[in-house]
This record gives structure tokens, C-alpha cells and sequence, in this order.
């Protein structure tokens, strides 16, 4: 299949591959362990069997800390320096990868065996073009000319979806969205048609359609060319939708394995089941509003709310950049939204549908070229007053950011991180801001313990607790979520999400929850706003936009969410 080794003939290596079913891939008894100097050895994997069979794909689900990307680094030869594979084998076609040479994995990397990595920023050198990063596996494998090389790279660009691939290809990544670059990392991996991909979460920074197009492409490259897939996610529904098979891997173990049917359907561990509640694989967006519905009709009850009472409200925003090619974009196209005291607004819709410039505007960070913003009648935008107005006024929203892995800044504990806020709004002395760090820590469900620790010392479900303490330590009225849970495990995405509903209805929170997942929406949301092209296509009750779409972009977007295959 590689076009790699171009003195190797057609009937050769038909000859020479194994008979579709046979396994490409087998880990044997694997155990790794990290040494950091002065610390305890760190065991990652522990005697982890199990195998991939040509043709097919298998999920490897698991927590965050399970191993599941170390278990793709072993395979792809990029694990950490200070990693030791202590016992067992990593084989791909009866090869012991454990023990090859840096040589051979050379020839074997960007050839047979591909690899999309989850950080799109960390997989792409930041001095590089795109394009010509996504045709190296080309330039080392092929005898391509430059001209049919870049020829190549533009058809893989257009097959996973970017737009304007001309431009793209002489863009670097800061130039592009977090998930053109993971599409641009997706064109490199199957750019010399391995035999193997290795896929550590690929899709997890792109919009259901996109996801859905990815995984159509991955899904048609095994059937059309018995191409192999080790998909690393978090998402079951992924998994369930995609995968013939399944791995379940939790603190290095492997806790079970087999079909993806009988995996999900009857689960023979407790960890397994943990993951399926935890998970919407069994349940439609449409069942999840409806709940959604039910629970805030209840929250509501004891509540007197003023028909038309609206938290915040936006009017006729629009908004205009110039891209670097010095083409107008119209992020922001009369863009009107209200939402009630005490509820949420889900916004969702694709990359480049005005999301984030709307979260901007909204938030008083980017000044629109038209439109107005009011939190209880106070203007945000044109507002000329002092920064003693600005800060009260600001104090009344906060955001909840997408990534906690960059959100928190390393170099603080979550005390400083706590009180900075605080102080920043010149709220309490010293000893009341202390007190008030440790209720935001208990509000949040955080040890007291864990003040004196650096983000790094957190787990990413306790780092996004952390930024969601931030956001409540001024007392605000008004979240706008963006993304808060799109980089978490599925488990911690569900504590996360009922923590966040728990909240609002403590502290009587309205939300404006920003995402592209519309499952993670149908859930949130009383109310759901579908942007396009910067315009508002459809706006309504979450029952009503799920249960009778009028566009079909709407429709189009409830079609890509991911479920089970064999249901």
C-alpha cells in the first residue's frame, strides 16, 4: 500500500501482506515506567495485551493518567526520553518496535505507520508553511517531484475539509484555527498512504461536521485499503460509532477488550459501565434537552420572573476583519441575542461561524463595528465612564475558558490564581480574601489542600474546577462558557457539566454556553442559538431547534453527532 519502497512490486507485496484479519499490530505483556531524578519510578502501562487486526479500527478509551497516549507513543517511537519499556513488545507485523534502531523507525514513520498527535500547535513547527510540513512524509518516502508534491498536498487538503487550500498551504500555523491545523496534521499522516495510523484524539478540537468527515475519510481508507486505525479518544460516542473494536485501559491496565457491541452493550467491568453513564452514548440530544427542559421548569418554579426579564442582551452586532490576504471577513453579521435570568444560551456552529469574536464582543474584549451589549441595562461597549465603573461593570461577567492546560498561569499556586481576581477588584482585606479562596475551593468541590499547589501538581478535571473558582471569586451574574469541557475526559466532563448546573442553581447563574459538541449543548441549554458564516440561522427552545430543525444546516449538525453503529 505504501508507496514508500518504489523497487517493491504490486504482486510482491500482495504476496508478501497478511490476509486482511490478521493482526497488524499486537502489544505483548507491555509494562513502561518513567524515571524522573529524585522522584519515585512512575509505572505508566502494566503488562497491557491486547491487538489490532488489519482493516479495521479499535478505540482505546480511558481516563486521563491511563496511558492511552503513551500506549501510541510507544508505537510511533516518540516517547519521552526518560520512558524504559521494562518487559514485554510492541509488534507491528510480527516487528518487535521496541527494539529497532532510530534508523528504522525513520523508514517506518510518515510510511507505514502514520501518526496524527492530539496538540495540533506541538504536532507543526511554528516557522514552517503548512503545506510544506504536510508533504515531508512525501519528500522523505517518495520520489515525487516538488510540483506534484505540492499537487498531492493540496488534494489532502481539500479531502479533510479546509477551504481555500491555496492559502492555506503558505499559511503557518498561528495563521490558522486550532482545528485547520489538526486537519493540516490529519493531511500529513495519510499523506504516503501507511499501512497503520495511529490517531491520539484526533478530532477533539474539531466541530461535529468536520469530526465526521475526518472520521468518514479514516473509516473509507480501511475498507477501500485495508488501512489499520488505533483511534485514542475520550469519546465514546466516537468509539461506539466508529470503532469495530474496543480497548479499555485505566492506570495503565488494561481493564477489557473486545467489540465495540459487546463492550458497550454488556460491559463485563464496573470501570466500563463508569464510563458508558458517564458518557450520552445512550441517550439523544433530544432526550437530553427534554430533561434539560424539565429541570429548569423546576429550578424556575419557586422563582417570580418578569416576562421579557433578560440578564444580557446584544443588538445588531456586526463585526469586520481584514485577513491577511486582504480579503473582509464578516465574523459578526447582525447578530441579536437575549437570555433569561438563571438560564443558559447554548451558541453553537462550526469554526469560523462567529463564536469566539461573539464571546469577544460580548464580553467587552473586542469592540464591534455596530451593536450594543447590556447586562441589566448597562451598556458594555460604548461605555465612557471611569475604570471605576468599568471594574464594577466587569465584575458582573466572567468567562470560563476552553483549555485549563493554559488557562491558569503555571508559575502561580491555585491561592494566588484565587486571590487575583480579588485583588485585582480590590475586594477584601488579606485575611477575607483567604476566607474566600477557601469557599470557592469548597464551592467547587476542591480539596482546602490543593491551594498550595501549581497547575501542573492538578489533574485537568481539577485545573478546570480551578478556572471555574476563578470566575466565580467576584461574585458574578453572568458565565460565558467557552468550550469549558471540550479537553476533558469523558468522566470528568460529566462532573464538570454537574457541577456547572449545580452551581446556577445555587447561586441563580445565567450561563452563555459556547460549543461546537451538540450533544454537550442539548444538555446545558434552555435555549440554543446556531451561528453560520457570522449570521444567526436558527434560534429557539432546545426541544424545539433539535426536535424540528428548520435549516438544513441545523439539521446537518444534529446528522454529524456521533452514535452507535449498531443500534
Amino acid at each position: 500500500m505504501s508507496s514508500a519502497d518504489p523497487t517493491t512490486s504490486t504482486a510482491d507485496a500482495s504476496a508478501e501482506a497478511p490476509a486482511l484479519g490478521d493482526d497488524i499490530l499486537r502489544f505483548e505483556g507491555l509494562s513502561l515506567e518513567y524515571r524522573v531524578q529524585g522522584r519515585p519510578t512512575l509505572q505508566v502501562l502494566d503488562d497491557v495485551t491486547f491487538s489490532l487486526r488489519r482493516g479495521r479500527i479499535l478505540a482505546l478509551v480511558g481516563e486521563s493518567g491511563s496511558g492511552k497516549s503513551t500506549l501510541a507513543r510507544a508505537v510511533t517511537g516518540t516517547l519521552a526520553q526518560n520512558a524504559r519499556i521494562t518487559s514485554g513488545a510492541v509488534r507491528f507485523e510480527g516487528e518487535d518496535l521496541a527494539t529497532v534502531s532510530r534508523r528504522r523507525y525513520q523508514q517506518l514513520r510518515g510510511n507505514r505507520i502514520g501518526y496524527i498527535p492530539q496538540d495540533a500547535l506541538l504536532g507543526l513547527n511554528p516557522l514552517l508553511p503548512v503545506g510544506r510540513q504536510a508533504g515531508e512524509p512525501l519528500r522523505v518516502h517518495t520520489s515525487l517531484t516538488p510540483a506534484e508534491r505540492r499537487k498531492r498536498v493540496l488534494e489532502l487538503f481539500d479531502r479533510v475539509g479546509l477551504r481555500r487550500v491555496e492559502t492555506v498551504y503558505d499559511s503557518h500555523p498561528h495563521e490558522l484555527s486550532g482545528g485547520m491545523n489538526q486537519r493540516v496534521l490529519i493531511a500529513a499522516a495519510i499523506a504516503a498512504e501507511p499501512d497503520l495510523i495511529v490517531a491520539d484524539e484526533p478530532t477533539t478540537a474539531l466541530d461535529v461536521t468536520v469530526q465526521r468527515r475526518i472520521l468518514d475519510l479514516l473509516e473509507d481508507l480501511t475498507r477501500e485499503e485495508a488501512l489499520s486505525v488505533l483511534l485514542v479518544t475520550h469519546d465514546l460516542g466516537v468509539a461506539a460509532e466508529r470503532a469495530q473494536d474496543v480497548a479499555v485501559l485505566r492506570h495503565g491496565r488494561l481493564v477489557e477488550t473486545g467489540s465495540t457491541e459487546r463492550v458497550v452493550r454488556h460491559p463485563a467491568e464496573e470501570y466500563t459501565r463508569e464510563l458508558i453513564r458517564s458518557s450520552s452514548i445512550d441517550r439523544s440530544p433530544l432526550a437530553l434537552a427534554q430533561v434539560r427542559e424539565r429541570e429548569t421548569a423546576a429550578h424556575l418554579a419557586g422563582r417570580v420572573v418578569a416576562d421579557g426579564e433578560a440578564v444580557v442582551v446584544a443588538s445588531g452586532l456586526t463585526k469586520t476583519f481584514t485577513s491577511r490576504t486582504g480579503e473582509e471577513v464578516r465574523a459578526l453579521d447582525d447578530v441579536s441575542l437575549a437570555v433569561g435570568a438563571g438560564t443558559t444560551l447554548g451558541i453553537v456552529g462550526e469554526s469560523g461561524s462567529g463564536k469566539t469574536t461573539l464571546v469577544r464582543v460580548l464580553a467587552g474584549l473586542t469592540r464591534p463595528d455596530s451593536g450594543s451589549v447590556t447586562i441589566h441595562g448597562t451598556e458594555v461597549i460604548h461605555d465612557r465612564r471611569g475604570a471605576t465603573d468599568r471594574r464594577a461593570r466587569y465584575r458582573r461577567l466572567q468567562l470560563i475558558y476552553q483549555n485549563p492546560y493554559s488557562s491558569l498561569n503555571p508559575r502561580q499556586t491555585v491561592q494566588s490564581i484565587l486571590e487575583e481576581p480579588l485583588t485585582g477588584y480590590r475586594l477584601g482585606n488579606r485575611a477575607e480574601r483567604k476566607q474566600r479562596v477557601r469557599e470557592l475551593l469548597e464551592l467547587t468541590g476542591l480539596p482546602v489542600a490543593l491551594a498550595s499547589r501549581y497547575p501542573a501538581e492538578l489533574s485537568g478535571g481539577q485545573r478546570q474546577r480551578v478556572a471555574i473558582a476563578r470566575a466565580l471569586a467576584p461574585r458574578p451574574e453572568v458565565l460565558i462558557c467557552d468550550e469549558p469541557v471540550s479537553a476533558l475526559d469523558v468522566t470528568v466532563q460529566r462532573q464538570v457539566l454537574d457541577l456547572l448546573n449545580e452551581l446556577q442553581r445555587e447561586l441563580g447563574l445565567t450561563y452563555l454556553f459556547i460549543s461546537h459538541d451538540l450533544g454537550v449543548i442539548s444538555e446545558v441549554s434552555d435555549e440554543v442559538l446556531v451561528l453560520q458564516h457570522g449570521a444567526i440561522v436558527e434560534a429557539g427552545e432546545a426541544t424545539e431547534v433539535l426536535s424540528r430543525p428548520a435549516t438544513d444546516y441545523a439539521r446537518d449538525l444534529i446528522a454529524a453527532i456521533p452514535r452507535p453503529s449498531f443500534d
